[in-house]
C-alpha cells in the first residue's frame, strides 16, 4: 500500500533519521517504536502526506484514503462532539467535489461516534470540556468521519494515552476490525504502551540510531520483536568484538614502516581504513543501545514507618456523580498501591482528597506523625514557557542541582535524562513530548518524600524510559501510589489494585488482571440487560400495531409476515453476534494467536458480519414499524 525509500529528515540542528526505507502492506497492524526525540512521530505526518522530507520517496496510490490522528487534540472553541466529526465527513465530501447534506453528515457522524464508545449525553457537550480519554476517542471518530469510517491508510500517533483500560481494549477491537477488513486497509500506530503492542501488532518497527539503517522491522508481536532484536544486537556486539580484534592487528601493521610493510599492500591499507570507519560506526551504534533509557532514581526519605497514610471510608461525589464510596486502604514503606478505573471514575479526584487539596463528603485520610513528605507527579504537568531553556527548565536557579546531598551541575543533570549538551540552549517549545516528559521527570527527582504518588506518569514516555522508571519505582523505599492505564507497568509494579468503577463503587484486587477481567464481566453482564431493555420496549410500542394489524391490513401480506416474524430473528442473531464478540474476545486474548493473521481476519469478519446482520433487522423493523404507521395515519385522515 505504501512505499517509503532512503527518507532522510532534519529539523533544526538536528538530523532525526537518514535513509531509512519501510513499508506498509495490506492488513498490517504496524507498531512504531523508538526513544524519544527519534522522530516516530514526524516519520507518522511523512509517510500520511502532511509533512516533506528532506531525501527520499515516498510512493503510495492517490486513490488511497489516508487518515492521520495526531497526538495532540485540537478542536475548535465552542465544537461540540457531533459538530466536530459532521465537519469532519463534509470536508471529505467537499474535496472530493460531491455535494452533502449537513443533516446527512451528521447522521454519519452519529454512527460513527456509536462506534466509538461516545455516550449521547456527551455528543453535544463542548469538546473543551471533555476529559482526556474521551477528547482521545473523538479525534479518532473524526479521522474516522474524514474517510467515511473506511480508511485505507490509518496512522495513530499515541492513541493509548489517556484512554483508560476499557478504552483502550475498544482500540485493540477497533483497530483490528479496520485492518481485517476485505478492502485491505492498514493501520500504523506509534505507541509506548508494550500490552497493547503485544496484543494488536503485527509487526514493530523501531527507529533508533542503535540500528544500520535506523531501523528494524520484524513481522510478529511484541514479544517476537524483543527476541529477534536481542538476537541482532548480540550479533552486533560480536561483530564489534571481532572487528576490535582485526583493528589492533591492522595498527600493529600500519605503524611499521614501508619496508616492513611491503610494496604491494595498497588494498590492505584501504581495507585497514574500511574496518576502522566500521568500528567507530559500531561502537557508536552500541552506545546508543545502552543509552536508551533515562537513569532514574527517586529521591526517597528515611521514613519507615508502617502507616505513612491511612483512608478510612472516604467517600466522595462531584456534580451529582458518586465518584466513590467507602474507600478504605493504608500505605506504608515498600507498598506499592496502583489506582485503577475508567476515565471520570474519580482517580485524580481520590489523590487530591488523600494529599488534603479536596475534603471528602465523608470518611477521613490520617497521615503519620509526624506527617510524612508527599511528592505528586501531576498528569496536568506544569506548562513550561516555550520560549523557555532546557537549562532553566531543569534547573531553575543557578547552574547546579541537589540531589541526594550531592551537588550536580545541570550539564551532567541533563545527560542523565538522556539530553545532550547543545541542547541546554534549546527552547523547551521544541522539544517532544517525550523530552518534555523527561524535564518533569528530572523536576520531581529533586524532591525528596516518604510518599510518591505518581499520575498518569507515563504518558509519552518511550519504552526504555518506562523500563527504566519500572526499575527506579522498584527500589523506591518509600510508599508507592500509582495512577496508570500502563498495564504492564501495573502488572510489574503493584502490590494492590484498587478499583473505582465510575459508579461510587470501590475494590480491592490482588493483580490487574482481576480487576480487568470483573470489569468486563460487569460490562457484558450491562450491555445483555440494555439490550433486554429495548427489546422489551420495542416490543411494548409493537404491540398496539399488532392488535391492529387485521383491522388495518395496510402493509401487503408479505410484509405483514417479515414484520410478524423479525422479532425473533434479532433474537437469534443477537445471539450469533454475542458468540461473536466472545470469540473475539477470547482470540484477542489467546497468545498462540498474536501472529496468525488469517485467524484474527476470520473472528473479526465473522463479528463485523454478526453486527452487521443485528443492525440491519433493526432498521428493517424500524422501516416496516414506520411504513405502517404512515399507512394508518392516512387511514384516519
Amino acid at each position: 500500500m505504501l512505499r517509503a525509500a532512503g527518507i532522510t529528515k532534519s529539523i533544526a540542528y538536528r538530523t532525526l533519521f537518514r535513509d531509512i526505507s519501510l513499508s506498509i502492506d495490506r492488513g498490517d497492524r504496524l507498531g512504531i517504536v523508538g526513544p524519544n526525540g527519534a522522530g516516530k512521530s514526524t516519520l507518522l505526518k511523512i509517510l500520511a502526506g502532511q509533512l516533506d522530507h528532506d531525501k527520499g520517496e515516498v510512493s503510495v496510490d492517490p486513490r488511497t484514503r489516508t487518515v492521520l490522528v495526531s497526538q495532540l487534540d485540537t478542536f475548535e472553541e465552542g465544537d461540540t462532539a457531533r459538530r466536530v466529526v459532521t465537519r469532519a465527513g463534509m470536508q471529505l465530501a467537499e474535496e472530493r467535489g460531491e455535494h452533502i447534506e449537513e443533516h446527512e453528515a451528521e447522521v454519519t457522524g452519529d454512527i460513527i461516534l456509536g462506534k466509538t464508545g461516545f455516550p449521547a449525553e456527551l455528543c453535544d457537550k463542548d469538546a473543551a470540556t471533555l476529559s482526556g480519554g474521551w477528547r482521545k476517542r473523538l479525534a479518532i471518530a473524526a479521522g474516522l468521519a474524514s474517510a467515511r469510517d473506511e480508511p485505507d491508510l490509518l496512522f495513530l500517533d499515541e492513541p493509548t494515552n489517556h484512554l483508560d483500560i476499557e478504552g483502550i481494549r475498544w482500540l485493540e477491537q477497533m483497530v483490528s476490525r479496520i485492518a481485517s477488513r476485505g478492502s485491505g486497509a492498514a493501520v500504523a500506530f506509534v505507541t509506548h504502551d508494550r500490552t497493547f503492542l503485544e496484543r494488536v501488532s503485527t509487526r514493530v518497527a523501531e527507529l533508533s540510531p542503535m540500528y544500520p539503517s535506523g531501523l528494524l522491522v520484524v513481522d510478529g508481536n511484541y514479544t517476537e520483536f524483543l527476541r529477534r532484536k536481542q538476537e541482532f544486537l548480540a550479533a552486533q556486539s560480536e561483530r564489534r568484538r571481532s572487528l576490535a580484534g582485526l583493528v589492533r592487528k591492522d595498527i600493529d601493521w600500519l605503524s611499521r614502516g614501508p619496508q616492513g610493510r611491503g610494496t604491494k599492500a595498497k588494498g590492505r591499507i584501504d581495507s585497514s581504513h574500511e574496518r576502522m570507519a566500521e568500528l567507530v560506526e559500531l561502537k557508536e551504534r552500541d552506545a546508543a543501545s545502552v543509552e536508551q533509557g533515562s537513569k532514574l532514581d527517586f529521591n526517597a526519605g528515611k521514613r519507615k514507618t508502617r502507616k505513612m497514610l491511612v483512608a478510612e471510608g472516604v467517600s466522595c461525589a462531584l456534580g451529582g456523580k458518586q465518584l466513590f464510596t467507602d474507600v478504605r486502604f493504608s500505605i506504608g514503606a515498600g507498598d506499592r498501591l496502583g489506582l485503577l478505573g475508567p476515565n471520570g471514575s474519580g482517580k485524580t479526584t481520590l489523590i487530591r482528597v488523600l494529599t488534603k487539596q479536596h475534603t471528602p463528603d465523608d470518611g477521613s485520610v490520617r497521615l503519620a506523625d509526624p506527617a510524612p513528605t508527599v511528592a505528586v507527579f501531576s498528569q496536568k504537568r506544569e506548562e513550561f514557557p516555550p520560549t523557555l531553556r532546557l537549562r532553566d527548565a531543569l534547573c531553575p536557579v543557578g547552574d547546579q542541582v541537589v540531589f541526594r546531598d550531592r551537588t550536580i551541575h545541570v550539564t551532567g543533570w541533563a545527560r542523565r535524562f538522556l539530553f545532550k549538551d547543545q541542547q541546554l540552549e534549546q527552547p523547551v517549545g521544541s522539544l517532544s513530548g517525550g523530552e518534555l516528559a523527561r524535564v518533569h521527570v528530572a523536576r520531581i527527582m529533586l524532591e525528596p518524600c516518604d510518599v510518591l504518588i505518581l499520575d498518569e506518569p507515563t504518558n509519552d514516555l518511550d519504552i526504555p524510559s518506562l523500563e527504566t522508571m519500572e526499575e527506579a519505582l522498584e527500589d523506591f523505599p518509600g510508599a508507592l501510589i500509582l495512577v496508570t492505564h500502563d498495564q504492564a507497568m501495573l502488572d510489574r509494579l503493584a502490590t494492590t489494585v484498587l478499583a473505582l468503577d465510575g459508579k461510587g463503587n470501590a475494590r480491592s484486587f490482588a493483580s490487574v488482571d482481576q480487576a480487568v477481567a470483573e470489569a468486563e464481566e460487569r460490562r457484558r453482564a450491562e450491555v445483555a440487560a440494555g439490550k433486554q431493555q429495548a427489546k422489551a420496549e420495542l416490543g411494548a410500542s409493537a404491540a398496539p400495531s399488532k392488535r391492529n394489524a387485521n383491522r388495518r391490513q395496510k402493509l401487503s401480506f408479505n410484509e405483514q409476515r417479515e414484520l410478524d416474524g423479525i422479532e425473533a430473528k434479532i433474537e437469534e442473531a443477537e445471539l450469533v453476534a454475542g458468540e461473536a464478540e466472545s470469540q473475539m474476545q477470547a482470540t484477542l486474548a489467546d497468545p498462540r494467536f498474536a501472529t496468525d493473521h488469517a485467524k484474527m481476519a476470520e473472528v473479526c469478519r465473522a463479528l463485523e458480519a454478526a453486527q452487521a446482520e443485528v443492525k440491519s433487522l433493526y432498521d428493517r423493523w424500524d422501516e416496516l414499524e414506520s411504513k405502517r404507521a404512515r399507512l394508518a395515519a392516512g387511514e384516519q385522515a
